[in-house]
């Protein structure tokens, strides 16, 4: 189907084709749910050639650029990399039926926990091809329906790759639905779809989340906004921080887990501050400073900071950088600005990293490590929705377990209250 064709079926028909599909996905074994995804896989890597065809017509009609391109590009490699993302899902064990609690009262109910699909999951997010694909074999893998919206500078990508799947024998018409993305009225119709579509998440920046979390009538499970943070205490190992500073900023600046502001003990802040900024300057990132960082860094192109600055989530070579008195002020400082999303001490000082750990409120806290390992795949949990940075029903990496509900299942022989 061209994205086109796609365009007459409205947004009200993929939702109710969803929403009929999930009770047919509950229903389905994992045997029947891991056959679809190795199927699926093959399929993407059978029809390579034709997406990387859409793929080449998102590139030559995208104004995107640097990093935000290259989330768009698919290569051979890339494809290969899908397929294989695919079949790591379909290994995974089956979260769906597993018993979380169980129990017998003294009238002899047995009382049982278990975990069932959400439903119907409606997601929005960027132009990233890979996103199409990896959220909808998490929702087969779980027997949910998903609603995808994604950026309209991957329409044609997200087209081809959604056909492919829907195409494999088996999956029930209406599992993975597609919705237009030249307009944001798709996204008002998801987010307003209350008793056809069970959550919303949506992944991107900072904008977005907030337009859905202000806006939907469906329940959110917010995830993506990241302004991370790292803080140098005082009994640093400097060569070991260089190495986590330099990891979070640089490796990948354009995702959600990489750092964008970096806090400085200032009984270290005269040594490692020009240090970390000159580095920081040679690897291409632009330096923002407070007024103690400008100080210190004197003779190096450091920009100043304002307090938008350290709300901001900059996706893109640029970092901020503060000097702080003790533990207790980054502390208050990350509380203050962060996103919660993931946050980082490089100390030497156990009793310092256990404050740090327990009164930092992020999904995800570090202690001598780099805040690039907030993924699905590096926590051993495979592929992933998202990074959820809130705290009702998941937080941390929303992966396959997240991606359920529970119910009680309750058995007696005649009992009555």
């Amino acid at each position: 189907m061209s994205v086109a064709q796609a365009r007459t079926v409205s947004t009200q028909e993929k939702l109710q084709r969803a929403r009929a599909a999930s009770a047919k996905l509950a229903l389905l074994s994992t045997e029947e749910k891991n056959a679809l995804l190795l199927a699926i896989a093959d399929a993407i890597e059978t029809r390579e050639k034709g997406i990387l065809a859409a793929n080449l017509e998102d590139i030559e009609n995208s104004t995107l650029e640097g990093a935000m391109r290259d989330r768009l590009l698919l290569t051979p490699a890339r494809i290969k990399d899908m397929a294989r993302a695919v079949r790591e899902v379909a290994a995974l064990p089956d979260p769906i039926g597993e018993t979380l609690a169980e129990w017998t009262k003294s009238n002899g109910l047995h009382f049982r926990k278990v975990r069932v699909p959400l439903g119907v999951v409606g997601i929005i997010y960027e132009s990233r091809p890979n996103v199409t694909v990896d959220t909808a074999v998490l929702a087969l893998k779980t027997g949910n329906a998903i609603v995808l919206r994604g950026g309209k500078e991957a329409s044609q990508s997200s087209q081809r790759l959604v056909d492919i799947m829907t195409a494999v024998p088996g999956v029930p018409e209406g599992a993975i639905e597609l919705l237009d993305s030249e307009t944001r009225h798709s996204v008002h119709e998801l987010i307003k779809a209350r008793g056809l579509v069970d959550v919303i998440i949506p992944r991107g920046g900072a904008g977005l989340i907030t337009y859905v979390t202000e806006n939907s009538t469906v329940p959110v499970i917010e995830t993506g906004a990241g302004n991370c943070h790292i803080f140098i205490d005082e009994s640093a190992d400097l060569d070991m921080a260089d190495r986590i500073v330099l990891n979070a900023k640089t490796q990948r600046p354009s995702v959600c887990n990489a750092a964008e502001k970096l806090l400085v003990h200032e009984r270290v802040a005269a040594e490692y501050v020009p240090r970390m900024v000159q580095k920081l300057i040679a690897a291409g990132v632009e330096v923002r400073g407070d007024g103690k960082t400008r100080s210190l860094a004197a003779g190096l192109p450091v920009g100043d900071t304002t307090e938008q600055d350290w709300y901001e989530e900059y996706l893109r070579f640029c970092m901020a950088v503060a000097v702080v008195a003790d533990v207790d002020e980054a502390i208050a400082h990350i509380n203050k600005y962060s996103t919660r999303h993931s946050d980082s001490i490089v100390t030497s000082d156990e009793s310092n990293a256990r404050k740090f750990l327990r009164q930092v409120d992020s999904a995800a806290v570090y202690w001598n490590a780099s805040t690039r390992f907030t993924d699905g795949g590096e926590f051993g949990m495979g592929a992933e929705m998202g990074i959820s940075t809130q705290k009702l029903h998941c937080r941390g990496p929303f992966a396959l377990a997240e991606l359920t509900s529970s119910k009680y299942v309750i058995v007696g022989t005649g009992q009555v209250r």
